[in-house]
């Protein structure tokens, strides 16, 4: 039997997947996976024994429709694939789908509960969705493969990584803290000023070194966050995928967003403290095996309007964006201390 997984984006969602996987391999270790995804991730996975990676180029050979059809023989013609899962659901994924349907191989698509999260958008409910590796698990038991996702830590340190980060100065008396203070979708964003404004509070009450993560995009706009943090240190664009992994690997907490930091810090084991605007864990994207009371949020019963976005798109309705300013710096520093995390 050999399976063909489909997840290509985002990186929050691809890490997610490595619990499943790993749960996958222990459980049905005679079953051939082969995971769709792109290069970029190929570092959540290096340690997977069993597992084959497809490494879609989006960009270049695989761009576009036909590209689409190039993508498909190119994995038909190197692999007997016996069963396709997709777990992206998108319009690339399902076209795959179709074409190995039509070859005669089934497929089975997750289902990610539009309805219900459009449900809880414009609060008709307010409960807790199934989280996005229940999901994963559930498609997978649909195409007949029942499997328990793996406890965390699932994301494995490489030597590459290791190496990476043996010259920084992670000193251990001090308390290392993660940072990713940005986030593509402005309406997840907690006020810079917030941020800075909580660290300083930190930084008065305990030594700490705060270690600066983001996306290549948001470089300047850390260079310039750090400038007005003491004692922090810029780590987007100066460690690899790997070096990144083995560096929150080694923090104490990491303080997020709703993103991609913020699933690869639960991934590896570290303790997140995630910070919620528009969006929220009833969702379904919450940190995955953290302890809810580290997802920091104005709870929807003060602030009914909220979440009032899946991805958080779009603008503030209220137009003062009190999600987030409702949540002051010294409301999470209050938190932190009560929750005994500083």
């Amino acid at each position: 039997m050999h399976i063909l997984v489909i997840r290509t984006s985002a990186m929050g969602d691809v890490a997610l997947t490595t619990p499943v996987i790993a749960g996958l391999r222990k459980q049905y270790p005679d079953i051939k996976i082969t995971l769709l995804t792109r290069s970029f991730f190929e570092q959540f996975f290096y340690s997977f024994e069993g597992l084959n990676l497809f490494l879609a180029e989006f960009n270049k050979k695989h761009k576009g429709f036909t590209g689409i059809i190039r993508l498909f023989r190119n994995i038909k013609n190197k692999n007997k694939i016996d069963h396709v899962i997709d777990l992206h659901n998108v319009l690339r994924s399902r076209i795959i789908c179709f074409l190995f349907k039509l070859s005669g191989v089934p497929a089975t698509i997750i289902d990610k509960g539009r309805s219900e999260k459009k449900a809880v958008i414009k609060g008709r409910i307010k409960v807790q969705l199934k989280h996005s590796v229940e999901r994963y698990c559930d498609a997978f038991a649909r195409a007949g493969f029942p499997v328990s996702p793996s406890n965390v830590p699932c994301l494995k340190l490489s030597p590459g990584g290791l190496s990476e980060i043996s010259g920084l100065q992670i000193n251990m008396d001090d308390m290392n803290i993660g940072v990713a203070p940005y986030a593509k979708q402005k309406l997840k964003i907690w006020p810079e000023e917030y941020m800075i404004k909580l660290l300083k509070l930190i930084s008065e009450k305990r030594s700490v070194k705060i270690w600066l993560f983001g996306g290549y995009d948001e470089i300047e706009q850390l260079k310039k966050f750090g400038s007005m943090v003491p004692n922090s240190f810029l780590v987007a664009g100066k460690l690899s995928l790997a070096g990144e992994i083995a560096l929150i690997s080694r923090l104490d907490i990491m303080i997020t967003m709703d993103s991609g930091n913020m699933h690869m810090a639960a991934m590896v084991g570290t303790a997140v403290i995630s910070i919620w605007g528009g969006t929220d864990p009833l969702i379904g994207f919450g940190a995955w095996q953290q302890s809810d009371e580290y997802a920091l949020r104005i709870p929807v019963e003060e602030l009914t309007c909220r979440p009032c976005t899946v991805f958080g798109k779009g603008e503030c309705r209220r137009k003062d964006f009190a999600c987030m300013t409702w949540l002051t710096p010294e409301k999470v520093f209050e938190r932190l201390i009560n929750l005994k995390i500083i």
